[in-house]
């Protein structure tokens, strides 16, 4: 294909599946928002008028900043099978947010407004770590191991994404099976549906009709949702600002919540993108660390307080085919919504069983790409940075109900998981290295284990030193134990070269 006939389309109808599935990821974290924040009574004007927009607009910069970014590794490489990245509020950012963040403001301050301004600030402080720390991305990238990152992945997409989604499509087994069935044989079976029509539109069409009929959903969900139309404009602020001076106050404490979190934000950015990297669409890491920042900061001066990623879901959307056209349209459609509360409205219509397994296919997509983009031999290395996450599902679902059921299955459950992003890491690094014989760098990521547990982020409940002494410990006996086969080596080496040489 010549340089002048190169075209790479705007929009193709693989980018219609693309877009509900992660138009129904983003709405799925408004819903949740919404709810969380109305059930803690913050007013329904602050929560449609101000978060609600000022969210959309980091997803509507993101997605469309990522569209153009696909547009220009097309052109750079003449591929029309280039992928945007997909771009959202980062979900398990989003509950430390709430639950760790905006809730003790609340608590603290007993005036939600206030609150929302301390965590508006909050929120522009990570943004702007996060863009701090993308200078350091590639390098970051070269040193650690992809089977590491998207086992580390894999694992997040396992059990938050495939196993919590399926769970949830199993809440209505008509409804949830049916809609499963569909996604499987439109999108992994690759069978056209009745019309050619998109199998995740054919889906959540037929699905909430389904669940209406067969009485899983109540008709008062869509009078409760036309009851949240309206027209919000989207605004900047100066109340971010305000929020600083509470901030760094009587509410300086939350900095040990915000540093960690972002850190682990950033990280997700990176594996996501790594993984996009494996599936041929190589885009640059520190450039989508920064412009997930500016996002994350953009969207507080509107009113959102929530950081923002690279989503795992791209690796479900690339196997769509999907291009650059899918992001445009979900910062279009957000863009509407937000203005008129249709995001509200929609979040109260469509049962969450409906739009569930389209997550799981994201999920599933996502370990078996763990996989496949890596040699065989590196397979366990996988499998072991997976666990870290099976521990925080079980500590994050059941540990704070049922601290003790937790407790008598395993003392190192909860351990386990705490951190589980940076264990995952490690984990899976060393058992690389070792594959590889080079002791010396399992060494290195086993001090670095050290280090992080001294410092409580891993294997602890928060920052502090001394936090997690036995596994500090363990880890470094574990690097010496490394260096011990590095010295072995280098000895058989001299040993080799000087036989060779007498020869």
């Amino acid at each position: 294909m010549s340089e002048n006939n190169f075209h790479y389309p705007w929009y193709k109808k693989e980018d219609t599946d693309a877009f509900f599935a992660l138009f129904q990821n983003n709405l799925a974290n408004f819903v949740i928002i919404t709810v969380t924040m109305l059930g803690f009574g913050f007013p329904a004007s602050l929560v449609f008028g101000k978060v609600i927009p000022g969210a959309a607009v980091a997803v509507i910069f993101g997605n469309i900043y990522y569209a153009f970014m696909a547009n220009r590794l097309a052109n750079k490489e003449k591929r029309t099978d280039v992928t945007a990245l997909s771009y959202g509020i980062s979900t398990p950012v989003m509950f430390i947010f709430l639950f760790g963040v905006l809730v003790p403001a609340n608590a603290l301050t007993g005036d939600p407004e206030l609150a929302w301004k301390i965590a508006l600030a909050a929120a522009f402080i990570s943004g702007l770590i996060e863009v701090l720390a993308s200078f350091t991305g590639r390098w970051v990238q070269r040193n650690i191991p992809r089977a590491a990152m998207l086992g580390a992945l894999a694992g997040v997409a396992l059990t938050f994404i495939a196993g919590e989604m399926l769970f949830t499509s199993l809440e209505m087994p008509v409804v949830g099976l049916f809609v499963l069935a569909v996604i499987l044989v439109g999108i992994v079976g690759k069978v056209s549906l009745p019309f050619r029509i998109p199998a995740s539109l054919f889906a959540m069409v037929i699905g909430t009709g389904l669940a209406f009929t067969l009485g899983y959903a109540d008709t008062s969900a869509v009078r409760e949702g036309f009851s949240h139309l309206g027209f919000y404009p989207i605004l900047p602020s100066i109340d971010v600002f305000q929020g600083f001076e509470y901030l760094f106050g009587a509410m300086i404490g939350l900095l040990a919540v915000i540093l960690p979190i972002t850190i682990y934000n950033a990280v997700e950015t990176m594996n996501n993108v790594e993984a996009m990297n494996a599936e041929g669409d190589d885009y640059d890491v520190r450039e989508c660390q920064a412009v997930d920042g500016v996002g994350t900061m953009l969207g507080s001066v509107f009113g959102g307080m929530f950081p923002t990623t690279v989503y795992i879901a791209t690796v479900g959307s690339k196997k769509m085919g999907a291009g650059r056209g899918y992001s445009l349209l979900n910062a279009g459609v957000f863009a509407i919504a937000a203005s008129f509360g249709i995001i509200a409205a929609l979040s109260a219509i469509i049962p969450v069983a409906v739009v569930a397994p389209i997550l799981v296919f994201v999920g599933i997509s996502m370990v078996s790409s763990a996989f496949s983009t890596n040699k065989e031999k590196y397979y366990p290395a996988v499998a072991i940075a997976m666990l870290p996450y099976f521990a925080n599902y079980l500590m994050t679902r059941f540990n704070n109900p049922v601290p003790e059921t937790i407790a008598e299955l395993s003392p190192g459950i909860v351990p386990l998981g705490e951190g589980a992003m940076f264990t995952a890491i490690i984990l899976g690094a060393i058992t690389v290295f070792i594959i590889d014989h080079q002791f010396h760098r399992a060494a290195i990521f086993a001090f670095t284990g050290a280090f992080l547990s001294f410092i409580g982020m891993m294997h602890a409940p928060s920052l502090q030193f001394g936090a997690a002494n036995d596994f500090a410990i363990g880890y470094a006996l574990v690097g010496l134990f490394f260096l011990t086969y590095y010295l072995k080596d280098i000895r058989e080496k001299n040993q080799n070269k000087a036989q060779s040489k007498a020869a």
